[in-house]
């Protein structure tokens, strides 16, 4: 369950647990008259930040006291001017900076009277560290296959069957994504095991992984005391590899033919075979699920989509990121394993050769194509052109290559940069899945000044500039939040959008030395982890109040339901959107346990949040979701990256 199709906030408040209860009480008080929100991951030391009040009525001559560990005040003042209105709330912002590394609250007197939850001020690497290894927490939970990783959450194998996954060709769909027919078989079986699960539930699409592996890679290169080797605690290269391995056994380089998905999310219009999602369990049940009962034969034995003929033209956007990846690849392993790294670049030009670069119809994403709608393809070409750019010009190349003339990739780049500019597209998305532009401008900007500013190709660097603030602004224009988001709450995948306008922002300081977007950097990652009408982190593990009740089948069976360990430490769900959903699936352990909602009298500006194991819109985690977060996090701890790309 993903996506804009499928991907809820939280409403359990157990006052009886006296752990939570100093976090929550004034959530729940009756004689509370309003509400303060912070950022629960913490405000970086020496720098401003901002709170919010919400009042249910217009105040004015409201005092503020920032509040350290042994009851001191640190810092005071009145609360700002009214920002807008939320709901039935009035916001005001509370502007404060502090310089002591410490554990503080915030309590507001006068025409209203609340208290912040907790919240610490530190030093950039002490806040997000401990994020960063939250999230390789997440990603190493989401392992398929053989060489999954022990913990509380994870005690076995699962979808061992994949080593031998049958090959069908891509099926039908009607308008309500049923299968038109029987599946197709096209007498291929190959090793689709391994790779991480999409999100809650236990499909696999080069989708969505290709996305969260260049951007791994990425911060690796970029960040290696962050990401890299250099980290005693999130060192991503041994789980970008593990993506690495899934996506080179899903695209067989002798015969050029790329596979695109395992598993199917929706049922037959006419047969009774049940899905992925139709049952819920655990993932080490499926290789032997019903034992022979023929409704669960695609349980157990989870098809594979082929997405062509061998030789056939490829999606751009799947070539792009998947080129991409593989000439990061060829980057980031040449060092330690040369023989691994010159397989991913041969690879990474055959695919980008394939490219089918004039599209018609759907993109080709996943089947169904409703899962991820994705439109726009250029700004894969863009990134990936550029990464290949950076990994011929690097020199130390295999054999056989097609091209081995840097520039080359760079012309390409180039171009669809400007075709991406002069588009329709430009200007309607930021960092995401949908939209790669805001990290391919960046690296192509940099590949530009590594060649020497060159006068001759489609953009200069100020074209790539210019259209990243274009982004930012135009992005905060409409979201029109007054808690200061980029993006629209009620959008889709609003938590990812946030965290990719931060990582956007710092870009364009580090680019450009413009600092228009720098305190936004930091308070979109703060209004991801509290500073929001709802009062929630929207990462698990981060903060005091966080997504308890996911639709994700291993932390809902495996895992608490309050909070407490175990919990999937750095998943990043959905978060606010324009509905939630319900449906209750056999098995599912009920979240809340005692029902309601208590964040519906926070929904507002036609966004809602709901915390319950039912919602997929706003509570599933997934891959592509997180993956912003690792930009986002590295960024602010390392200030710019490491040397040359």
């Amino acid at each position: 369950m993903s996506a804009a199709s499928k991907r809820s906030a939280l409403s359990i408040f157990l006052l009886s647990v006296s752990w939570l209860t100093f976090s929550f009480l004034p959530e729940v008080a009756a004689a509370v008259t309003g509400y303060v929100r912070v950022s629960q991951i913490g405000y970086e030391a020496g720098l401003p930040a901002r709170a919010y009040v919400m009042t249910t009525r217009q105040v004015s001559s409201v005092m503020f006291k920032v509040i350290n560990s042994v009851g001191r005040v640190v810092a005071s003042g009145s609360v700002g001017a009214r920002l807008g209105s939320w709901a039935a709330y009035s916001v005001y912002p509370i502007d404060f900076t502090i310089t002591a590394p410490d554990t503080y609250t915030i309590g507001v007197s006068g025409p209203v009277s609340a208290t912040s939850p907790s919240f610490p001020v530190d030093a950039a690497s002490n806040l997000y560290t401990p994020a960063l290894a939250n999230a390789l927490y997440f990603y190493e939970t989401e392992r398929d296959g053989p060489n999954f990783i022990p913990t509380e959450l994870r005690t076995a194998a699962g979808h061992l069957n994949d080593a031998t996954a049958a090959v069908y060709q891509t099926p039908s769909f009607d308008g309500s994504d049923l299968i038109l027919e029987a599946l197709r078989p096209t007498g291929a079986k190959i090793n689709a095991d391994g790779g991480w699960w999409d999100a809650g539930d236990y499909l696999k699409f080069v989708q969505t992984t290709s996305y969260a592996v260049a951007e791994m890679l990425v911060g690796i290169r970029d960040f290696p005391e962050q990401l890299g080797a250099g980290s005693a605690t999130s060192n991503f290269t041994n789980e970008a590899k593990f993506g690495l391995d899934w996506l080179q056994q899903m695209w067989d380089d002798s015969n050029h033919t790329l596979y695109y998905q395992v598993g199917i999310g929706t049922d037959f219009r006419s047969y009774n075979y049940q899905s992925d999602h139709d049952i819920w369990r655990l993932p080490q049940k499926d290789d032997t699920y019903g034992g022979t009962d023929p409704q669960y034969k695609y349980i157990r034995n989870r098809p594979v989509f082929v997405a062509g003929a061998a030789g056939s033209k490829i999606s751009p956007n799947l070539a792009g990121r998947l080129a991409a990846d593989f000439a990061l690849c060829f980057r980031v392993y040449q060092g330690t394993d040369t023989a691994y790294a010159n397989q991913c670049l041969l690879a990474a030009e055959h695919i980008f050769d394939l490219a089918n670069t004039a599209p018609s119809g759907h993109l080709l994403t996943v089947a169904p194509w409703d899962f991820y709608q994705e439109t726009e393809w250029r700004d894969d070409l863009e990134l990936a052109a550029t990464e290949l750019y950076f990994a011929i010009q690097g020199g130390n190349l295999p054999q056989g290559l097609p091209h081995t003339d840097p520039n080359y990739y760079l012309a390409r780049a180039a171009n669809w940069a400007h075709a991406y500019i002069h588009s329709s597209s430009d200007g309607t998305d930021t960092l995401n899945l949908y939209d790669v532009s805001g990290l391919a401008h960046f690296e192509l900007y940099r590949a530009l000044v590594l060649a020497g500013n060159p006068t001759n190709l489609a953009v200069k660097e100020a074209d790539l500039t210019n259209d990243i603030a274009n982004q930012i602004t135009t992005s905060i224009s409409q979201a029109n939040d007054p808690f200061g988001s980029g993006y629209g709450w009620s959008f889709s995948d609003t938590v990812s959008h946030v965290a990719g306008l931060s990582v956007m922002a710092d870009e364009f300081f580090f680019l450009t030395s413009d600092p228009s977007y720098a305190t936004d950097a930091r308070r979109w990652l703060a209004n991801i982890h509290g500073t929001n009408a709802w009062g929630s982190s929207f990462v698990v593990n981060e903060g005091s109040r966080f997504p308890f009740c996911m639709q994700h089948q291993v932390a809902n069976l495996m895992g608490s339901t309050d909070g407490r360990p175990p919990v999937l430490s750095g998943a990043v769900v959905e978060g606010p959107t324009s509905a939630h959903s319900s449906g209750l699936v056999q098995g599912m352990v009920t979240c809340p346990s005692q029902g309601g909602d208590a964040f519906k009298k926070f929904n507002g500006k036609g966004a809602v949040y709901k915390d319950n194991v039912q919602s997929y819109t706003t509570v599933e985690p997934a891959i592509d979701l997180a993956s912003n977060s690792l930009l986002m996090y590295a960024w602010r701890i390392a200030g710019k990256p490491a040397g040359k790309p």
